[in-house]
């Protein structure tokens, strides 16, 4: 029996909001009215970012399999998506924000780039007690949360830039990041819920996802002349600081201290186009939901082309848009971020 539209939204409206770049939660509603109109049991959310939609696909009471090539965005799917009924207590986390020196690392090898003094060691002792945690899943959490913290904390979101003085008269900037820890642990447990499926997180190139769903949802980094889609250089810091700085070659040269970026078929338009006709042939048997943008390419008709080529039946949603944040809105010329969002649907029925 399908799940009302109320009871779905009661349960997304706990989903934590984020200002992630390019975040699909302002298109939450049109994709449900989408989703909502197609026959499907199981979804893959081949690129899920926040898994804000692979969460909407869960509320919906679909089986929902999430899949994101950075290792933050993986542990926030195994947070919500995958875990339906572990959460941490508040009395715990509390423990978690205790002193430990054990390593220092941070706020020796970031000092005054991100966070000052007293923060910087604030994220060491929590993340020095995280890695002491045997319980996966309440470590899981514990780093969303840490995570999440030092994304609120820190103006605009983001680590493509250094320096601490950009108060913007959020609360969020005057709050420790020990405040935003206990406060996330909070916030996160209560978005965990079970919806009796077989919810899985992949952590891969979406080039090597083998699952084929009953609908895939495919929302890609966006290649634009206007800006860069380099999720790395914005969230070098809390990446490495997901992965705890294993494996993580810094390029040392670089003033905001951030590693290489990872491999991606989407920063070209050469590249970009050959992967997306393979993404669309590869599904052809699913219903196939893709969210792009009016200014980047390839332009939407490459899109209707391709869909059709595969598909029998091929719609588009357009919608007036507006990001978070992205290069686009801070340019020299202040080129607006104001956009069409396009949805592009592909089905066989």
């Amino acid at each position: 029996m399908p799940i009302s539209k109320k009871s779905v939204f009661d349960q997304f409206n706990l989903f934590p909001p984020t200002r992630y770049m390019g975040s699909k939660e302002k298109l939450v509603p049109y994709l449900y009215d989408i989703f909502a109109s197609l026959n499907f049991e199981s979804a893959l959310d081949l690129m899920s970012g926040t898994s804000a939609i692979s969460y909407l696909l869960k509320c919906m009471g679909k089986e929902t399999i999430s899949n994101d090539y950075m290792h933050m965005n993986y542990l926030a799917a195994k947070c919500f998506i995958e875990n339906g009924t572990t959460r941490l207590e508040k009395s715990f986390a509390e423990t978690l924000i205790r002193q430990n020196r054990r390593s220092n690392f941070i706020s020796k090898k970031f000092e005054g780039l991100y966070f000052d003094k007293i923060n910087s060691e604030m994220i060491d002792n929590i993340n020095n007690n995280i890695q002491l945690l045997d319980n996966s899943v309440e470590k899981v959490i514990a780093q969303t949360a840490l995570i999440r913290a030092c994304i609120k904390k820190r103006h605009r979101g983001v680590f493509a830039y250094t320096g601490l003085n950009h108060d913007d008269g959020r609360k969020d900037l005057r709050l420790s990041i020990n405040e935003h820890f206990i406060q996330n642990i909070d916030i996160i447990n209560k978005a965990i819920f079970d919806n009796d499926k077989n919810n899985k997180v992949f952590m891969k190139n979406c080039a090597e996802v083998s699952y084929i769903p009953d609908l895939v949802y495919i929302d890609p980094p966006y290649f634009s002349p206007l800006s860069d889609n380099e999720y790395v250089r914005r969230y070098h810091f809390v990446e490495g600081l997901s992965r705890n700085w294993k494996g993580i070659q810094f390029q040392e040269d670089t003033k905001t201290k951030k590693f290489k970026s990872y491999p991606s078929q989407f920063t070209k338009l050469s590249t970009a186009t050959d992967a997306f006709d393979l993404l669309i042939k590869k599904y052809a048997a699913s219903d196939i939901v893709i969210s792009y943008s009016s200014n980047a390419k390839p332009d939407k008709l490459f899109f209707l082309k391709k869909l059709k080529k595969y598909k029998r039946h091929v719609d588009m949603v357009s919608v007036n848009y507006r990001y978070s944040f992205s290069n686009q809105g801070f340019a020299k010329n202040r080129i607006k971020n104001e956009v069409r969002e396009y949805i592009f649907i592909g089905t066989n029925r």
